[in-house]
This record gives C-alpha cells, sequence and structure tokens, in this order.
C-alpha cells in the first residue's frame, strides 16, 4: 500500500485514520473560513488528521439556475486565505486542464469529479500539475474499471493517488454503497477513501435539485470504518438546510464530533488497535 501525501498529511499504510472535511462550496469568503477555523479546531480535539475540502465551482448542478460558485479566481484567492490562517492542507474540485493547472498553485491535491473520471485530458492535466489526484469513481463504474483510469494517471510518473467511493447508481434518483467496492479499490495499492455524503445523495430528486438522506450519513461512515479505509470524506455545513448547494445530504456540523469519536474507535479495532 502506497502512502500518498496531502500537505503534511499522510494517508495509507499503517497511517491513522484522515478525515477529508469542507462544504460543497463556497458560498463567501466569510463563511469558508468560518468552517475552516471551526473543522480545524474539531480534528485536532479529535487528534486526526485533516484536509479541508471545498468547491470554487459545482460544475455538474441539477439545474442552470442553481448556484455553482464564485468561480476559478474568487475561489481560489478565499483557498489562498484558508490556508494562510489555518495552516491546513486542502483539497477541491478540477474540471478542466486548465482549472487543474491553475488550482495546483494553490491546493495540495486536486480532486476529479465523479461524472469526470473517464476524461483523459483530465487526468492526466492533474496528474502532470505533480499534486496528488483524488479520484471519485463514477457511480455509473465498477470498481475493477478503476484500474484503466489508474493507468491514464500513472502514465504521467505520479504515483500519488486516492481512490474515492461514492456510491452507484441504483435505477432513478438514488445511489447505493457496496461496501465491496472498498476491498476492491484497495487492492490497487492505492489508500481508499469512502465519501459518506455524495454516498446518499439522491440525484436529481427535487427536479431542478438533488435530494438526499443525511440520516444515513453516520451508518455508511461507520460500516465503510469496519472494512477499513484510509480517509472518511464528510461535506459538512453549519446550517446544511440553508446551504446553496448539496443541503440535504451534507451532514451538520454539530454531528461531526460525535461521528469521528465512533469512526476512529472502529478504525483503531480494524488495524488491531484497539
Amino acid at each position: 500500500m502506497r502512502t500518498v501525501r496531502v500537505g503534511d498529511v499522510a494517508l495509507g499504510g499503517n497511517h491513522p485514520l484522515a478525515l477529508i472535511a469542507g462544504p460543497c462550496v463556497i458560498e463567501s469568503r466569510e463563511h469558508c473560513l468560518h468552517m475552516a477555523h471551526t473543522l480545524t479546531r474539531l480534528a485536532g480535539r479529535h487528534d486526526i488528521p485533516l484536509i479541508f475540502k471545498t468547491s470554487y465551482d459545482k460544475a455538474n448542478r441539477t439545474s442552470a439556475n442553481s448556484y455553482r460558485g464564485p468561480g476559478l479566481a474568487e475561489g481560489l484567492d478565499i483557498l489562498a486565505h484558508v490556508k494562510q490562517d489555518h495552516a491546513v492542507p486542502l483539497l477541491c474540485d478540477v474540471h478542466s486542464p486548465h482549472e487543474a493547472r491553475a488550482a495546483a498553485e494553490v491546493v495540495d491535491a486536486l480532486q476529479i469529479p465523479a461524472f469526470l473520471c473517464r476524461q483523459t485530458d483530465l487526468l492526466t492535466a492533474a496528474a502532470a500539475t505533480g499534486k496528488p489526484v483524488n479520484i471519485k469513481k463514477g457511480q455509473f463504474l465498477a470498481p475493477w474499471d478503476v484500474e484503466h483510469i489508474l493507468q491514464k494517471v500513472t502514465r504521467t510518473g505520479n504515483q500519488q493517488i486516492l481512490l474515492t467511493e461514492r456510491g452507484t447508481s441504483f435505477g432513478y434518483n438514488y445511489l447505493v454503497s457496496d461496501m465491496r467496492s472498498l476491498v476492491i479499490l484497495r487492492s490497487f495499492g492505492y489508500p481508499v477513501v469512502f465519501d459518506a455524503t455524495h454516498s446518499v445523495q439522491m440525484p436529481g430528486a427535487k427536479g431542478a435539485a438533488s435530494g438526499g438522506e443525511r440520516q444515513y450519513v453516520a451508518p455508511l461512515a461507520r460500516a465503510a470504518c469496519a472494512v477499513g479505509i484510509h480517509a472518511l470524506f464528510v461535506e459538512v455545513h453549519d446550517h446544511p438546510d440553508e446551504a446553496l448547494c448539496d443541503g440535504p445530504n451534507m451532514l451538520a456540523l454539530g454531528q461531526l464530533s460525535r461521528l469521528l469519536t465512533q469512526a476512529k474507535a472502529i478504525d483503531r479495532v480494524v488495524r488491531g488497535k484497539g
């Protein structure tokens, strides 16, 4: 199992469970800095390594009228202030080769959105930056088919890869999490991440927006930790019912502490340390 370093956070092998967390999208400079401050303090209290995640643009919103974010330039400026103020590693989505090159100047890891996980030019450009690449397995993709995606990244010489499971399409407007996928993804030798919040998303279920069942975030997160993962991915918001993007599947910030206590306890047992 390779060790992948995102900033000063090491993932994989015998390194402890890490947390990738933050709001779905940058709603404002003030809100993003507030969330980074709160999550940094929370992770410190739980002694869990944190990678702060948010997006400057959500390019795959259901409706053309949906809020997407502040955009590349303003979003990266906000993220630069997050890093300066809180010294926390950063991860964000990229949607094009140009974005990958620009984002790599600020963030510590580039994330390939699930819908774009087979886009060769995007994968190659992200890998060519030398930054760790978090590949979110498409909800349409079998876990064993990730091997072909890996080849597109590794042919650049970049071996800094994370593989994220985020649920699989199950009929219309529904996703299911196949825990076998975590075992299969782990067999490729790269750190595996479980995205507990997008796994409970209900794409397009509200007509002009996606729905979600956030009450299942914690049970799925606990199950994934029991199977064995290297990082838990959770999008969180202080007021998820008022969030500008993906509110129905984001975890309320006040519920994260209890989940981290449970996740760490399960992880210690799985690693033979509990």
